[in-house]
């Protein structure tokens, strides 16, 4: 059964706070991006539910548009992958092939549908570091202690997406309070390698030799 007949979808935008029609840029073409694992251990529940949850969405939009593409990356470079691989006295590249194919035998068993692409991270450090120069020439991201981070005091509409104010993002956040920071929400869009770090997390850069934050 198609619904492709349909003319409209309501949906509830978190920039407005009201329920709007989705549109797409592209006539009956839909884009969808869904952050996928760091695969650093077994998937657990919470990692199930959020790929059931995005695969009825896709299941959906594929009956409504002409076109559906979605996208669901892979984190393959980390500091929990890097943990786990010393714990365990394997490597990185070792580990991340063992997860992976726990990921896959385990979604398949909740039978998702496959995304259209699904990139990693160590597969596209060139584009990665091509971003962040771009950044880093535009004022919005700084270089300190090695690292270069993102400077959200340089972009205006942060937050603006979930309706939350900078000063409520710092109270709540979960993330490293570091002193090579300017704020204390800025992150690490590239971190420095470390000495004891398995060369195959290490990446050139122009920055020193590194992996993404």
């Amino acid at each position: 059964m198609s619904f492709k007949t349909k003319q409209s979808i309501n949906i509830f935008d978190t920039l407005t706070n009201q329920i709007q029609e989705l549109k797409t840029l592209e006539k009956n073409i839909l884009k969808m991006y869904v952050c996928g694992p760091t695969i650093y251990d077994r998937p657990h529940l919470g990692n199930a539910r959020s790929i059931v949850i995005y695969d009825l969405f896709y299941r959906f939009f594929l009956q409504i548009f002409d076109k559906v593409i979605f996208v669901r990356n892979i984190t393959d470079v980390d500091d929990k992958i890097n943990q786990s691989a010393k714990e365990q006295n394997i490597s990185i590249q070792e580990l991340t092939q063992k997860i992976l194919q726990f990921f896959y035998e385990d979604i398949n068993a909740l039978n998702v549908l496959k995304p259209t692409f699904e990139p990693k991270v160590t597969e596209n450090i060139t584009e990665i570091i091509q971003i962040i120069q771009k950044l880093l020439d535009n004022n919005n991201a700084y270089i300190e202690g090695g690292h270069v981070l993102f400077d959200v005091s340089s972009y205006k509409n942060y937050g603006k997406l979930s309706n939350r104010k900078i000063d409520e993002l710092i109270s709540g956040a979960r993330i490293e309070i570091a002193d090579y920071k300017r704020n204390p929400l800025d992150f690490v869009l590239w971190k420095p390698a470390s000495p004891n770090d398995d060369i195959s997390s290490v990446f050139q850069s122009p920055w020193g030799e590194g992996r993404p934050g």
